[in-house]
């Protein structure tokens, strides 16, 4: 089998070094919140120069807290995207606020600016764009529109670490950016793990109290908090892989170099353009197909995993019925969930191994 992404390979290469990170960790008799922590979020701010990086459990988190930290919630609303995971609206709705779906361009995959001003309301609070896949949103254009109706702007960067836009780094292009370390994003640990960047003195102060149970003194507590905390051993584990995570990106950039070259001319088959002036770290690397099930079907046959990101835009999610969303209302969203598939991409996918996606799928378009 030839996985999506090889995280098997990709930790295997520091296996050692991983250990040694785990073993120190447990003769420091640190745990919860300890030095490796305080290091990873110094480095993280250092490497997007923003002021604050506050480490949380997992990036689903990372969205609610800084919702929280922004008092926003029953009444509210926040556009986002419907193209993409869960988490970026269930953190909406999980506070009482109201997830508003705009649909994304069809190019980037990623929320369409020229869309937003019909969906803001005297509700809308806050916009949620999310880099899908590893290319940034068109964040000039998408900031412009907020500061004129004063709203704040949080990056969904999940699936976006080391990614830049026009020459800034995803994490230091909004009001704060929410980043996972679940073990397949490009920069991952082996479990859950999230942060938050900011400049915002007060968010991140807020999000440091609600991450710890409302509390900043043991046993007295402010407010009603989470319990969100990235436990030491998986930011030891992030210390080590940080050092790797440029090198794993370009080798990304790479292979999806050589799928663009192979793949282009095939008929029934599309490929996401890439803008010169964004720095697209291929998180995952989609191809749109007029015959996408019948691809994919015969890529297992050959022993060969592909996934297909998203089968059902979030505004069609039977959970959110309540909304009134219908067929018709996102369809560039709407028409790439029958289209497209993720195939294998990874830091350690040999060229051999490429090029058996390759000769599979031409074959599966040919028949």
């Amino acid at each position: 089998m030839i996985p999506l992404v090889d995280l098997g390979r990709q930790f295997g290469s520091l296996r050692q070094e991983i250990l040694d990170a785990i073993a120190g960790v447990i003769d420091s008799g640190a745990y919860i919140l300890g030095p490796k922590v305080a290091e990873l979020e110094k480095k993280m701010a250092e490497r997007l120069g923003v002021r604050h990086a506050i480490s949380v459990a997992n990036g689903t988190d990372a969205l609610i807290l800084v919702l929280q930290a922004k008092g926003i919630g029953s009444g509210d609303e926040v556009i986002t995207t419907p193209f993409t995971f869960f988490a970026s609206a269930e953190s909406v709705s999980r506070l009482g606020a109201t997830p508003v779906f705009v649909d994304i361009d069809p190019e980037s995959y990623n929320l369409d600016p020229e869309l937003l001003e019909a969906s803001i309301t005297e509700k809308t609070k806050a916009i949620i764009p999310v880099h899908i896949f590893g290319q940034p949103a068109e964040m000039e254009r998408i900031n412009e529109i907020a500061r004129k109706y004063n709203l704040l702007v949080i990056e969904d960067a999940c699936q976006a670490f080391g990614a830049s836009y026009r020459g800034k780094p995803v994490g230091n292009l909004a009001d704060a950016a929410c980043f996972s370390f679940f073990p397949t994003k490009n920069l991952g640990t082996l479990g859950d793990g999230g942060i938050v960047v900011t400049n915002d003195d007060e968010m991140a102060a807020t999000i440091r109290l609600l991450r710890q149970h409302g509390s900043t003194k043991k046993y007295f507590h402010e407010v009603i908090g989470y319990n969100s905390r990235l436990d030491e051993i998986h930011a030891a584990i992030l210390l080590t892989c940080l050092p790797y995570i440029d090198e794993w990106n370009e080798t990304r950039r790479t292979l999806a170099a050589r799928y663009r070259e192979k793949l282009q001319h095939l008929r029934g088959l599309q490929i996401q353009p890439e803008k010169p002036d964004l720095f697209h770290i291929y998180h995952l690397f989609s191809i749109e197909l007029d015959h996408r099930d019948a691809v994919k079907d015969a890529l297992s046959k050959q022993g060969i995993q592909s996934a297909v990101y998203y089968p059902q835009p979030l505004h069609l999610q039977k959970v959110f019925t309540t909304l009134g969303g219908k067929q018709g209302d996102c369809p560039v969203a709407e028409r790439l969930s029958e289209r497209i598939l993720a195939i294998p991409i990874s830091p350690f996918l040999q060229e051999e191994e490429q090029d058996q996606v390759i000769d599979a799928i031409e074959k599966s378009l040919e028949v």
